[in-house]
């Protein structure tokens, strides 16, 4: 159906079509997108799981497809068509740029955002992605719809799905636990250096100082650098404390928040 539109009608996205059959179009587009926009956190999942960004910073330079490839660890029989796919996607989402080089090929370099996903600096956010892209996280999505009917009477949707709760699942699973503190960890040192630069001297008053639910120390151990006159308390469930890593003026004390805190001059808790 052809569609007279007046000089001051704005251009319509499709040619030949109805104002009504083009926002009908317009809105199967907007589905499409959000029912396919999963794709591009699993692509960017399992650049992280290969280290690529690593690779790339590695040699300080960006490289072909084919360099990627050979440099990828533990890879007997890489699928170089289907690597080829996912870093498409990350292109075209700005994680990778793309350039041709003299003979043709394609490098591969990073940008502002790749360098965040870089798993050989202190300042990543890798580990909290692989943490928030994992099946125990990713699952319980699954049951949004029946806690909407019915509420949490019979468990949030995280125990519905793995008839545990989300902490009593880290004190379950070792793999997941390490994946869950280092996800903290790698968030806590982002926030912690921006709480200390904006709260600058106010730590200066204080002597003793208590984090709760502080994992396995990632914040305070940024606090105590800064402030090395403070004597700290990690305190978090006993089996999160017990993996956490020795820092000077820090100690790790487990016990559940709910029943009791360790006594300080003020208490520290991220959010």
């Amino acid at each position: 159906m052809e569609t007279v539109l007046s000089k001051h009608s704005p251009p319509s996205a499709f040619k030949g079509v109805s104002k009504e059959e083009e926002e009908s179009l317009l809105g199967q587009i907007e589905i499409w997108k959000y029912m396919t926009q999963f794709t591009d956190s699993f692509a960017l999942k399992a650049v992280v799981e290969l280290r690529i960004a690593d690779i790339i910073d590695r040699y300080g330079k960006p490289l072909s497809l084919t360099q990627i490839v050979q440099n990828l660890e533990d890879a007997p029989s890489p699928d170089s068509t289907l690597l080829l796919r996912v870093m498409r996607v990350m292109v075209r989402r700005k994680i990778f740029s793309a350039e041709k080089s003299e003979t043709g090929e394609i490098l591969y370099g990073l940008t502002r955002a790749s360098k965040w996903i870089l798993q050989d600096t202190k300042m990543t956010l890798a580990p909290m992605l692989l943490l928030e892209n994992h099946p125990f996280h990713l699952n319980p999505a699954n049951f949004i719809s029946e806690i909407i009917k019915e509420g949490t009477k019979n468990g949030t949707a995280f125990f519905r799905c793995h008839g545990h709760e989300q902490f009593e699942m880290t004190g379950l699973d070792s793999k997941y636990n390490d994946l869950f503190n280092q996800g903290m960890v790698c968030t806590a040192r982002i926030v912690s250096r921006a709480v200390i630069a904006g709260y600058k001297d106010g730590f200066n008053q204080i002597k003793s100082l208590v984090d709760v639910g502080g994992g396995i120390g990632g914040s305070l151990s940024e606090i105590v650098r800064a402030y090395p006159h403070i004597q700290a308390i990690n305190f978090d469930l006993p089996h999160v404390v017990s993996t956490a890593p020795n820092f000077d003026g820090i100690t790790h004390v487990g016990g559940d928040m709910f029943v009791s805190v360790p006594s300080a001059d003020a208490i520290y808790m991220k959010v």
